[in-house]
């Protein structure tokens, strides 16, 4: 299933010099950013308008605070694999950090009431920092409130099913998994699945190549130009060698899933660069 790329061309006409050392320069200079604020010092934390200016996510996942809400919302399920995938499915449908941490896991065993209190929030689910279609199982469509509420309880024991069945191997299992969905764009199924990883390694492990989501593609483009490599799982693995050339202080190594989260965030960062993304909206950061 082919899903049209919003951010194809955000960096058309950009040259970039060396896309190798831009990306561990941003990476750098984001956790650099991360440090200030947490160690309380004033705004702004770096000396590049487009840090001041635009929104993004840290460096590493487990320091985004909806992440830290999925983990901490997740963690009671952990010794009962359906429902801890239930929960992880859960928690990347709504990617609300305020409607997560006002939940319990057992919340999810009663799907009516469950949705009965989503619906009667102002907003349960972020719907600006990626899409998540209707998505189906056989032939009945489910919206996303009713993925997230009946659909993930009824099917948790079957997706379970399809995650052991795919090698430990998130590629394999969001492919599998979509097949029932029929989402065009699949990437909350792997942001799902690569989430089972803080929890149970020996069904996702951490180091597991990953898909490319939409975001990513340009610049990950630009990497494996630059690499001569074949795909962008090939550049996954290089740039995780190339860590220790570049970033060798980083708090701990890179796995395939933070190339590509990153990558998305260097292909946000140039995009502004480029004048193909705006300080508007979504995109504006606001310091309190």
């Amino acid at each position: 299933m082919v899903v049209e790329n919003p951010y194809a061309n955000s960096l058309d006409g950009l040259k970039i010099e060396d896309p190798v050392k831009s990306f561990f320069d941003y990476c750098k200079e984001r956790e650099a950013v991360r440090k200030k604020r947490e160690s309380g010092e004033p705004f702004p934390w770096s000396k590049d308008s487009i840090f001041q200016k635009g929104r993004f996510l840290n460096v590493f996942r487990e320091d985004d605070k909806v992440s830290k809400s999925i983990i901490q919302f997740a963690e009671p399920a952990k010794n009962d694999l359906p429902l801890l995938i239930q929960s992880l499915f859960f928690g990347r449908w709504c990617n609300k950090q305020s409607t997560i941490d006002d939940l319990t896991v057992n919340e999810l065993n009663n799907p009516e009431a469950l949705k009965n209190k989503l619906t009667n929030l102002e907003q349960w689910e972020n719907y600006t920092a990626y899409p998540v279609e209707e998505s189906y199982w056989g032939e009945k469509l489910y919206s996303r409130i009713d993925a997230a509420t009946y659909k993930f309880f009824d099917k948790k024991e079957e997706i379970t099913e399809l995650i052991l069945n795919s090698n430990q191997d998130v590629i394999t299992a969001t492919k599998s998994i979509n097949r029932q969905f029929k989402m065009n764009n699949d990437f909350p199924i792997f942001m799902a699945l690569i989430d089972i990883a803080w929890f149970r390694e020996d069904i996702i492990p951490i180091t597991t190549n990953v898909p490319t989501g939409i975001g990513a593609e340009p610049y990950l483009d630009r990497l494996q130009e630059f690499l001569n490599l074949s795909n962008h799982q090939e550049v996954g693995l290089k740039m995780i060698d190339l860590q220790k050339e570049y970033w060798p202080e980083a708090k701990r190594d890179f796995y395939p899933i933070d190339i590509e989260y990153q990558s998305c965030e260097c292909r946000k960062y140039f995009s502004y660069v480029n004048g193909t993304k705006k300080f508007e909206g979504k995109n504006l950061f606001q310091f309190d």
